[in-house]
């Protein structure tokens, strides 16, 4: 395990670095399963186990918030570093491409430029309702009656805030911990993103994803 820990630390720049030219070049193909919605189907999984039977109070929807973000994040861990150890008992070479793919998995900058660019390209020539659709397919809001510079503001909100949680976070956690710990994070934003709301159904048992969030996407 030792030496496994050093072949894996010895490959974090690397895989890195080629991760981020892999999705500048590659993006996120939409033929391809991502694992962000592989954790997407295990967070609603551990919830409907965790929320069955009778309405919980606000202290145990907290409590069982608690338990879902560390059910979650235990299994990514788990999982994404059993995939490497796999690979590395098979090849150490082998190991050094998993943890490229997998970095690149994490990060989402061309996704996130093409995003911006299918908002920007009508708006130059004019199109607002084309910008608008295009708009209304990267943020939460209302965007019907958005003009042209509301258009512009709710886009580089949204590219500035997916910035943080696409690019900026995912790229620390791989130089601090490699793939293992960028996917920790990716489950952690996922949960916020899906089940971190100040609603009637996660005021409670959202909460603890939110705040693990914070915690994670501060620096």
């Amino acid at each position: 395990m030792i030496d496994f820990l050093k072949v894996y630390y010895n490959y974090i720049p690397v895989a890195v670095l080629a991760g981020i030219f892999v999705d500048l070049i590659v993006g996120d193909p939409a033929f391809l399963l991502h694992p962000v919605q592989i954790i997407g189907k295990l967070i609603e999984l551990l919830e409907r186990v965790l929320r069955r039977g009778e309405r919980e109070s606000s202290a145990k929807g907290f409590v069982l918030g608690i338990v879902e973000v560390l059910g979650v994040t235990s299994v990514t861990g788990i999982v994404s570093f059993g995939i490497c150890y796999i690979a590395y008992r098979i090849n150490t070479y082998l190991l050094l491409v998993v943890m490229i793919v997998m970095c690149w998995q994490c990060i989402a900058a061309k996704s996130l430029r093409d995003a911006a660019l299918a908002v920007y390209v009508p708006l130059s020539k004019g199109d607002v309702e084309g910008a608008r659709k295009a708009v209304s397919m990267i943020v939460g809001r209302d965007t019907q009656s958005l003009d042209d510079k509301g258009i512009t503001k709710a886009a580089v909100e949204t590219v500035a805030e997916n910035t943080n949680d696409g690019v900026i976070c995912p790229l620390f956690y791989q130089m601090l911990g490699g793939p293992v710990l960028s996917f920790i994070y990716k489950a952690v934003s996922t949960m916020d993103s899906m089940i971190g709301y100040k609603n009637e159904r996660y005021m409670y048992f959202g909460r603890f994803a939110a705040k693990t969030d914070d915690v994670f996407a501060y620096v």
